[in-house]
């Protein structure tokens, strides 16, 4: 069986980045980039952009890949997999009224002090930082559902178990 494959797009503007907090579990109260599975017929790339429009009214001129994240967690029969994107340029009005969580601007230099996903902490000063390239990592968790190890991964370009 394949991972399950997720993207989160995490748009800038001002050094600000919008954040999601989630209404909802996954990660209810916590803050989260936009973003959501990805569907069996679009590439990742597709699914972050309809992923950005449905959840915040915003319409990506171009995305960019900055990580690739593998997610391993016991209680979970397979891993999940997720494309981090950057966006910079868009258009649209930012939605108002979404049921998955609320959605605010951010100053990036204060995200650290927010609630948020383990791993998420980890990797968002990566993926927000203008320099390096692809961030590629896998985070595992233990039962109890604390990151236990975080193994960085600088080689391959595409995760176990992704078919192209």
């Amino acid at each position: 069986m394949a991972p399950r494959l997720y993207t989160q797009v995490h748009c800038l503007r001002d050094n600000q980045v919008l954040l999601m907090k989630r209404l909802r579990e996954p990660n209810m109260s916590l803050w989260v980039a936009p973003g959501g599975p990805i569907a069996s017929h679009e590439s990742p790339n597709e699914a972050a952009v309809r992923s950005l429009q449905q959840d915040t009214g915003l319409h990506p001129e171009a995305v960019q890949l900055r990580g690739v994240v593998t997610l391993e967690m016991p209680r979970s029969p397979l891993p999940s997999v997720h494309f981090l994107y950057v966006v910079s340029q868009f258009t649209g009005r930012l939605k108002t009224d979404n049921n998955n969580g609320i959605l605010h601007w951010w100053p990036v230099d204060e995200t650290w002090q927010l609630p948020m996903p383990q791993a998420n902490a980890c990797y968002l000063p990566h993926i927000l930082s203008q320099s390096g390239g692809l961030y590629q990592a896998r985070y595992t968790y233990d039962a109890d559902a604390y990151l236990v190890a975080v193994t960085l991964q600088q080689d391959d370009p595409i995760p176990a178990g992704i078919r192209l």
